[in-house]
């Protein structure tokens, strides 16, 4: 169990770095001197020309979805285990605290996700003019 969950978290880890470092393998020539001090790099190597803070943004809920999406798995995990205890108080008393820190760790996520909204809009708002 302990190897399929360690594949696991490094299929997790590993994927989002080679997806996007394929594209950039086979990307053209993106210093082509056409534009001043590589004016054109966005235009060349397709990564747009969305604002700082909105990609921040949209960065910090990935992150925090995928944090959200790791806090519910232990939930299920706990619930499972507490079904298939089998009325065994050790077995109960393990899918309690996973429970229990699975919905520690939403609380934490949340209230981090009011956070980073409420600061990434008072940045908005403080540098907008």
């Amino acid at each position: 169990m302990k190897k399929v969950v360690g594949l696991a978290l490094a299929l997790l880890v590993l994927t989002p770095v080679f997806a996007f470092s394929l594209p950039a393998l086979a990307a053209p020539d993106i210093w082509n001197g056409s534009g001043e001090n590589g004016a054109d790099f966005a235009a060349n190597t397709t990564l747009g020309n969305a604002d700082l803070k909105t990609t921040i943004a949209q960065t910090i809920r990935v992150i925090i979805g995928f944090l959200g999406i790791i806090a519910v798995v232990i939930i299920l995990i706990g619930g499972f285990k507490w079904m298939t205890a089998g009325g065994n108080e050790d077995k109960v008393g393990e899918a309690k605290k996973l429970l229990v820190a699975g919905l520690i760790g939403l609380v934490i996520i949340l209230m981090a996700y009011a956070i980073a909204a409420f600061v990434l809009n008072q940045l908005v708002t403080a540098t907008s003019t």
